[in-house]
């Protein structure tokens, strides 16, 4: 296996990682700021306030983003299942 194909493939998991972690963290951020935003407002510095509905965000986007996440995954590994006869004859 050359160097240029681990690092390809190191790329190419970097890659999909970053796509699958993305719906999930900014959904969190958003609703984290927003959360913030409200409580600096209010001066409610309560921490359960921000917790229970950055959960629930992230619940409602796992079930919006699922389907897709589970897709890229899926097409991810299949991508590195063809990959291994040509990794295997160093070509």
């Amino acid at each position: 296996m050359s160097p240029e194909a681990v690092l390809d493939i190191g790329t190419q998991g970097l890659l999909i990682a970053a796509k699958l972690a993305a719906p999930i963290l900014i959904t969190a951020l958003v609703v984290g700021f927003g959360i913030s935003l409200l409580q600096s407002i209010t001066q409610v510095q309560e921490v359960t306030l921000s917790f229970v509905p950055k959960i629930v965000a992230v619940a409602i986007a796992l079930l919006i983003a699922g389907n897709w996440m589970i897709a890229e995954i899926i097409a991810f590994t299949n991508d590195m299942f063809d990959r291994i006869p040509m990794l295997l004859s160093g070509g």
